[in-house]
């Protein structure tokens, strides 16, 4: 009898609790029925019903599910999270308000997942840390050191192609995305830290399956938000949580370890033309070549302090994060698209051939990716297509006002570079990979309309040095072999970066100079 009592009692306070949740929120809506008009909200049932529809979302639908959300309420949409608000927005006039303000520049929450690794670097930091440190970097990018690193592309891209060479039967499909992961795994090792990590060779070592390891995991655990916290990621996914840990302190303990050596290297200059093995690493030496770690080990701070050994490791993850996988997609989905436009491709290798001729053991010099006007179409257009960072993400601090609403304090913002890159208001033919259509000005383009590297002051700081090795390596690949449409096609899946679910497949042909 008591029992059939509390149960009774238990069940009237959890209707009392429905009703009181539905009557708030349908009190929250009125009261913001202008805001929800603007942006609509993706689902009106109270509570759980975001819930539900984010739960289908997953890194292989993710862009069709945002291109169908477009489709059903507009630009821009947003769903009540937590304690604060989701807004997602594809609509140029909103992302051009926030991406160019010097006021909205802290990462999206979901950005904190990879504190672990990268710690408080210039991708997490904010305010005056992040200040302080994109003064210091940028001139790391100036193009009289970006010109030392085009002979690293060369000579990291020649050995890609020789690996590539027991495929160029003209027969055998290949999915060339892995490879591209450790030949520009070897570039930023030996452009940001100064060492030769000799990936291309050594696919096994322990540093280089970390960096696979990690941002796997991590990737999991942005389409997952149940996982963003560390401890329901310890409890529900035990292995993966241990994994990750190792994964990070290999991560650190090679980069420490480099620091430290380069440190030594730089204090006695005498040293700089010799090479220096690493204690932990087999066929690791440090190259005289000015890297971004030289750069932070010889700087200081606006109190004229040097930075800690931490805040350089930060900084050089930071870059080895960003640098990578970034990279590897955009050069991979750029020779699948050249793979299945032969006219495309035909017009390039033309361009290339122009230029080079046929000496193939001609060097690439950092003059000759400034003058090549196709190939810069080429890649403009891939990066259209296929951004390798799909989505990125603001959190706002205070209230943003926009042209037709205004955005409250603890909001998650979303943009959606995907859908900025293919609208059909900006660019004819949005699907279509179609390299001439940046040969001449667009009217009813923005500033804002192409921006697969980010905008504003938070935009990508290594966008020159990015796009001077897509060119490096597509130049070096295709003055060696022609690319053919072989293999399953892409399916894209969002894991931070953009991928394929079924590989980034091309057929090889080895090229005849005639």
């Amino acid at each position: 009898m008591l029992t059939a009592g509390w149960n009774k009692m238990f069940l009237e306070l959890l209707l009392a609790a429905l009703l009181f949740i539905s009557f708030y929120d349908y009190y929250i809506r009125m009261r913001n029925r202008e805001f929800y008009q603007r942006i609509p909200l993706v689902s009106k049932i109270p509570l759980v019903g975001c819930i539900l529809v984010l739960a289908r979302f997953q890194p292989d639908n993710l862009h069709l599910k945002f291109q169908e959300f477009v489709s059903r309420f507009g630009k821009s949409f947003c769903a009540p999270v937590l304690r604060g608000l989701m807004v997602v927005t594809a609509d140029p006039r909103y992302v051009e308000e926030l991406l160019s303000s010097q006021k909205h520049i802290q990462k999206n929450q979901l950005y904190w997942l990879l504190r672990g690794w990268l710690g408080n670097g210039l991708l997490l930091s904010q305010g005056r840390k992040w200040q302080t440190m994109r003064k210091i970097i940028t001139p790391a990018f100036h193009f009289k050191i970006l010109e030392q690193f085009v002979d690293v592309f060369e000579r990291q891209s020649r050995v890609l192609v020789d690996k590539l060479a027991g495929f160029a039967d003209g027969k055998t499909p290949v999915d060339i995305y892995p490879y591209m992961g450790l030949m520009t795994l070897d570039v930023i090792a030996e452009t940001a830290m100064g060492v030769c990590l000799n990936a291309q060779h050594d696919s096994k070592s322990d540093f280089v399956q970390a960096v696979k390891d990690v941002t796997n995991i991590v990737a999991t655990r942005f389409i997952r938000p149940i996982l963003a916290f560390p401890r329901f990621f310890k409890l529900l996914r035990p292995q993966q949580y241990e994994k990750q840990m190792e994964g990070i302190e290999i991560m650190h303990r090679f980069t420490e370890t480099i620091i430290t050596e380069r440190r030594m290297m730089l204090q006695n200059k005498s040293n700089l033309n010799t090479e220096v093995v690493s204690t932990q690493t087999e066929d690791i030496g440090l190259k005289p070549r000015l890297a971004l770690l030289d750069v932070l080990l010889q700087a200081t701070t606006t109190e004229g302090q040097p930075l800690t050994d931490d805040e350089i490791r930060d900084e050089v993850n930071t870059f080895m994060f960003e640098g990578h996988d970034t990279t590897t997609s955009a050069i991979s989905f750029c020779l699948y698209l050249l793979s299945r436009h032969a006219d495309c491709q035909c017009e390039l290798f033309e361009e290339l051939r122009a230029h080079f001729g046929d000496d193939t053991t001609r060097p690439i010099k950092y003059c000759d990716l400034q003058n090549l006007s196709y190939l810069n179409c080429v890649i403009k257009e891939a990066l259209r297509i296929y951004p390798p960072i799909p989505v990125i993400g603001r959190w706002l601090k205070e209230e943003l006002v926009l042209p037709d609403v205004t955005l409250p304090p603890r909001t998650n913002v979303l943009i959606l570079l995907w859908q900025i890159l293919r609208d059909p208001d900006v660019y004819d033919e949005p699907e279509r990979f179609w390299p001439q259509r940046h040969l001449t000005a667009n009217a009813r383009a923005s500033a804002f309309s192409h921006i697969p590297f980010s905008a504003g002051p938070r935009n990508c700081v290594g966008q020159r040095f990015a796009l001077n090795e897509m060119r490096a390596v597509i130049v070096q690949v295709l003055r060696y072999y022609e690319l053919l449409p072989m293999g399953p096609p892409i399916e894209p899946s969002i894991k931070i970066v953009l991928r394929s679910k079924t590989g980034v497949n091309i057929g090889l042909q080895r090229r005849t100079y005639v």
